[in-house]
C-alpha cells in the first residue's frame, strides 16, 4: 500500500498486489474499496519489490526537493513562494504538494521516519545489487539519510532532510508560519 492516514482519508490510497492472478481476480473487488487504485504487479513477491522501489523513489524525490528548495531560499526566495510555483508547474505533483507544508513550516510530525526510510534504501539497494541494476542516485541519497540519522533525526518525518540540507548549505531554517495547501485536506 502507498498512503499514510491522511492519504487514506483523502481517498488516494493505492495498493500493489502480487501472487496468483486467479486469487487476485477474486480479492480485487474487496481491495478496491480501500482506495483509488489496486494494481496487480505480478506473481510471487513482486508487490514487495514495488513497495521498496516506491519508497526509494520517495527518499530520492524528497532529497531533491530539499536541495532545490534550499537553493531557492539561499538565493532570496521564500520556501512558500518557491514551492507554490513548483506545485503549480508541470513538475509539481501530489507528493510535492503534500510535502510542502512540512518544508515551509518545519512541522515534521512523523508519517515515515528516517530509520524506516533507511531500511527501505537498504532493501532497495540490496535488490539492485542482486538484480545488477546500478542506482547511483539512490546510493547517494541513502548516505544522506544515514547522515541525517547520525545528526539525530530519528523520530521526525523524513521531510526533515531539508534541515540537514540547510545546515550543509550554511543556513538555519525558521518556520514560515503560513498556510500551505497540501493537496489532500478539504479546502
Amino acid at each position: 500500500m502507498s498512503g499514510n492516514p491522511k492519504v487514506i482519508i483523502a481517498g488516494k490510497l493505492t495498493v500493489a498486489v502480487s501472487g496468483s492472478p486467479e486469487v487476485f481476480g477474486q480479492v480485487e473487488p474487496l481491495l478496491a474499496v480501500l482506495g483509488r487504485r489496486v494494481t496487480y504487479v505480478g506473481e510471487g513477491e513482486a508487490a514487495r519489490l514495488v513497495k521498496i522501489a516506491h519508497n526509494v523513489f520517495l527518499g530520492v524525490v524528497t532529497q531533491s526537493l530539499a536541495e532545490i528548495t534550499i537553493l531557492a531560499e539561499k538565493g532570496g526566495v521564500s520556501r512558500a513562494a518557491f514551492l507554490e510555483f513548483l506545485n503549480d508547474s508541470v513538475m509539481g505533483s501530489t507528493f510535492t504538494r503534500y510535502e510542502s507544508p512540512a518544508l515551509v513550516n518545519l512541522d515534521f510530525k512523523p508519517t515515515f521516519t528516517m530509520p524506516l526510510l533507511r531500511k527501505d534504501f537498504d532493501l532497495g539497494l540490496s535488490a539492485a545489487r542482486e538484480l545488477e541494476v546500478p542506482m547511483p542516485l539512490a546510493a547517494a541519497t541513502a548516505q544522506l539519510v544515514t547522515g541525517a540519522i547520525g545528526a539525530g533525526h530519528l523520530e521526525e518525518d523524513f521531510a526533515s532532510l531539508i534541515l540537514e540540507q540547510a545546515r550543509n548549505s550554511g543556513i538555519t531554517l525558521e518556520p514560515q508560519n503560513v498556510p500551505v495547501d497540501d493537496g489532500l485536506s478539504p479546502a
